[in-house]
């Protein structure tokens, strides 16, 4: 067996520099110099005898061995991640630091609830969130960016366990003065083609509508442009078209100020399941069920 291996510190550069592929934004994402970033990745190609990355003035290309090594990479800092988790489940319960993505359709409506009891009640916890659309979550997770992700099922997860928090109806937001028959609920079958305004690719939400909905001619027409849920309100109440809403964010007043009606939409799957989400065999599963119910009592 080969005395000298690459360090955990050497691989987490090499793959800070394939996902930001600037050896600037890798080493400040590292909290490190770019020199000291760019020097780590030189000593990990010296030692296995390899070139991993082609340099260039303006250009960062991975060689296919490079490729290769950052997969096997993110195995290994998992591996490494899962280990200090280990030790960390042993202890106290929600305590010491734990790294969360929430998706932007949950973090600005649930997360003001339920922090300030957070704290207050676990003050030993230290919770680093990141809000990441769900896509991104997703992938954050299972290369151990986070450690737990808190998004909207169905959505394409992969190997994870999960914990059900709570339903979230769907609701269609249109202009005071578009009228709306019957006044108490929309059926899909009444919304306009090409006036449905969306969340650009990458955010759940999209696709649970369109899901909802079921009419494939929608998926065609949908104007998906809007970037946030409040980019979409401001849009709807400048007459621009109509909109799919959560009823977190409702009951979170992202309406008020606006002249903008939402009714349910009257749909066999017209809702989606806020769930916390984290890898499978995780040794801190115990942990991310009991945080999943203090969000669920939030």
């Amino acid at each position: 067996m080969s005395t000298y291996l690459p360090t955990i510190k050497q691989l987490q550069y090499l793959v800070a520099l394939h996902e930001h592929g600037h050896f600037g934004r890798a080493a400040e994402a590292s909290f490190v110099s770019q020199s000291t970033l760019s020097a780590g990745i030189r000593e990990l190609e010296t030692l296995l005898g390899v070139t991993l990355v082609e340099r260039s003035r303006r250009v960062v290309r991975f060689t296919p061995l490079g490729n290769s090594v950052v997969a096997k990479a993110h195995r290994l800092l998992r591996e490494a991640e899962e280990l200090s988790e280990l030790v960390q489940a042993s202890g106290k319960p929600l305590s010491g630091e734990l790294r969360m993505s929430v998706i932007p359709t949950i973090a600005p409506f649930l997360l003001p609830r339920i922090l300030p009891r957070l704290r207050q009640e676990r003050p030993s916890l230290k919770l680093f969130l990141r809000e990441e659309t769900s896509t991104d979550a997703i992938e954050s997770l299972h290369h151990g960016r986070a450690d737990c992700v808190l998004l909207a099922l169905p959505f394409p997860t992969g190997e994870v366990d999960f914990e059900p928090i709570s339903s979230d109806a769907l609701f269609v937001a249109f202009p005071k003065d578009e009228p709306r028959d019957p006044p108490e609920s929309i059926p899909p079958s009444m919304l306009d083609e090409g006036q449905l305004l969306l969340l650009e690719d990458g955010h759940c939400l999209k696709e649970h509508a369109l899901a909802a909905c079921n009419r494939p001619e929608l998926s065609a027409s949908a104007t998906m442009i809007g970037t946030s849920l409040h980019t979409l309100v401001q849009m709807v109440d400048n007459g621009l078209g109509v909109t799919m809403l959560p009823e977190m964010a409702i009951d979170a007043g992202i309406l008020t100020g606006t002249d903008i009606i939402a009714r349910p939409l009257r749909a066999a799957n017209a809702s989606r399941e806020i769930a916390l989400v984290w890898r499978k065999r995780s040794p801190r599963a115990e942990e991310f069920k009991l945080l999943a119910e203090e969000l669920r009592i939030g």
